[in-house]
């Protein structure tokens, strides 16, 4: 998997470099067939709030990509929750595939023992 890395405004230590490629090649347990991942670091010192480190992460996959954003106080932190909430949308794409290939294996399991569908 590709990862690529954007820093806006953000200082790319090796550190935050490395924090980043461990917790995006942690997504590959999830699922095997990431193309590559684009990640854009963004600080922002005249936000009202006090989240001034903004983390989006884009997710090239086969078939629909996904996309998890996160705004925190500390770069780390927004790092690891973005990381945590694309990990969450991986699970349910998997779950949701496995329970569709089941379907399909069960309507054909039914057609072929009574020779029609319900």
């Amino acid at each position: 998997m590709q990862i690529h890395i954007s820093p806006r405004h953000v200082q790319l230590t090796a550190a935050i470099h490395a924090h980043v490629a461990d917790k995006v090649a942690h997504l590959e347990e999830f699922c095997d067939t990431i193309l590559a991942a684009h990640v854009v670091l963004l600080f922002d010192e005249h936000k009202s709030k006090k989240k001034d480190y903004q983390v989006k992460i884009h997710l090239a996959l086969p078939g629909p990509d996904l996309h998890a954003e996160d705004a925190e106080d500390d770069l780390y932190t927004a790092i690891d929750l973005a990381v945590h909430k694309l990990a969450q949308q991986l699970r349910k794409r998997k779950t949701k595939t496995k329970e569709t290939k089941k379907h399909k294996v069960r309507v054909a399991r039914e057609i072929e023992r009574h020779g029609y569908r319900r």
